[in-house]
């Protein structure tokens, strides 16, 4: 099989790297090679930064209008290559066709809001602060940012970074998920169509060699960052203390509250959707569903029903699975130990999707839906984050005590409750500690408008990825003072 190119771009040229080595890029469905992502070193991350720093002064200066007519042209590609993209991120990752799509939505979304920049630069002013005396503030860009991106969204998470980086002003160097980096090299080929100046966008690959190089590099002024909360806290750490502005967004573990009254249609399909979508590859994943009182009762045999329902197959393909693989077969074989260690320690797996085999893919990563019950604070199942798809289920008697549970997990992404209950959702909503909260609603992730506001261990930092505070994350606030002397003007005026 002929391997699909994987190269960096730097200031505005495409080029292949091989003097550092790679890692291979699996087709998760089959389990083959498709490219090999070199493992760029601080020398190429030097060229990156300093081709970002030279482009940054004519970037910067470049009318706000005319960077978001970048990203009108560039919303416009992405549109006209929508499938294309899909297929791709279908291809590396795994995600099925209709997951890709809504992620590739999600992406547009970004380049949206980030069209909105003459608006969203707009500062303040107020006139006569004092006599004569008149205050405004403007935001102005950093300079050189970096974006370091997970596996589990190719296309949609380095949208949440650029787009809005580049209409503020700043440059950018970008290092996708090195098991993920062919989707985001279409990306950047169509920016590039749209108009995108030398410089401004450079591309580098790499493991913790690349990333160090670009923490430490004295040229860049802040790092966004999508991973694990252990790479998320050294991230946050090793930048800020090489005086970068940082934001990190680490892992999670979202509890998923089921009252006694909730519809169980419409909760049994919810968390199937929070649990299993994505093959539980998502920081937003309901990955433990708290029943309370009967709740459980009502519940537990339709959700089991569905988990062993759920299609799992190939991706690449247009008959279309409702589940793909999950990113490699070392992941797999994580979670499958995981799931084994809940067994050891007393849980009960009530749907099994450990012996899944799809014959017309036998060598793909593969792992059915996969429920397990009986789940104690003090399981492993009930500490780490999985990041597959697998449902652990907890009993509780009543919601104070549902929200104790959820409040003592050390991350605080995402959270949410099923009920009709007026009075339990807004008891949940005001004591639940997490950034993102649902009310009947799984996957409570926010749209480009919003900030992505992990809490605790899920987030590093001040300022969170999207919506205003991507904006004030992405430029610093200036204030100017003005007065103009002479006379008839302000105090200084005598008759």
């Amino acid at each position: 099989m002929t391997l699909q190119p994987c190269p960096v771009f730097i200031g505005g040229e495409w080029r292949a790297i091989h003097k550092n080595g790679s890692s291979p890029v699996f087709n998760p469905s089959r389990g083959d090679t498709i490219a090999e992502a070199p493992m760029c070193g601080s020398d190429v991350v030097d060229e990156a930064v300093e081709a970002a720093a030279a482009a940054f002064p004519a970037w910067r200066d470049t009318p706000p209008v005319e960077r978001a007519r970048l990203f009108f042209r560039y919303r416009q590609l992405i549109e006209e290559n929508f499938e294309r993209i899909c297929r791709s991120i279908s291809r590396e990752h795994g995600k099925t066709l209709a997951e890709a799509r809504g992620s590739v939505y999600r992406g547009i979304e970004n380049v949206e809001y980030a069209c909105g920049a003459p608006t969203l630069l707009m500062g303040d002013s107020l006139e006569n602060l004092a006599r004569g005396v008149d205050c405004e503030t403007m935001h102005q860009p950093l300079g050189v940012c970096v974006g370091i991106t997970p596996f589990n969204f190719p296309a949609m998470v380095p949208m949440w970074m650029f787009p809005l980086a580049l209409v503020c002003g700043n440059t950018f160097v970008l290092k996708p998920s090195e098991k993920v980096p062919l989707t985001v090299v279409i990306l950047i080929e169509l920016l590039e169509k749209a108009g995108l100046p030398k410089g401004v966008l450079n591309i580098v690959h790499g493991g913790r060699a690349c990333v160090d190089a670009l923490l430490t590099h004295p040229k860049v002024k802040a790092i966004s960052f999508v991973g694990s909360s252990p790479v998320a806290k050294y991230i946050f750490e090793t930048g800020t203390r090489h005086g970068k502005r940082v934001q990190a967004n680490g892992g999670a573990k979202n509890y998923i509250v089921i009252m006694p009254d909730a519809d169980v249609p419409h909760t049994v399909e919810a968390l199937s959707t929070a649990a299993f979508g994505c093959a539980g590859e998502r920081c937003m994943a309901g990955s433990t569903a708290i029943t309370v009182g009967k709740a459980a009762d009502h519940l537990l045999p339709s959700l089991i029903e569905a988990a062993q329902a759920i299609k799992v197959g190939p991706t690449d393909i247009e008959a279309q699975p409702d589940m793909g693989p999950v990113i490699t077969a070392q992941h797999r074989d994580r979670v499958m130990s995981l799931l084994a260690s809940g067994e050891k320690e007393g849980a009960r797996i009530v749907a099994d999707g450990r012996g899944l085999k799809v014959s017309d893919a036998p060598n793909g990563f593969y792992l059915g839906a996969t429920i397990v019950d009986g789940i104690e604070n003090e399981m492993t199942l009930a500490r780490e984050e999985v990041f597959g798809p697998v449902l652990n289920v907890m009993r509780m008697e009543d919601l104070d005590q549902a929200i104790e549970v959820a409040n003592k997990s050390a991350f605080g992404n995402g959270t949410a409750i099923f009920t009709n209950s007026g009075k339990a959702a807004r008891e949940f909503r005001n004591r639940v500690k997490a950034g993102m909260v649902g009310i009947n609603v799984g996957v409570p992730a926010t749209m480009a408008m919003f900030p992505f506001t992990g809490w605790d261990e899920s987030f590093y930092g001040d300022l969170h990825i999207q919506g205003k505070e991507g904006v004030q994350f992405y430029t610093q606030q200036k204030v100017v003072t003005t007065r103009w002397l002479g006379e008839g003007v302000g105090d200084v005026w005598k008759k």
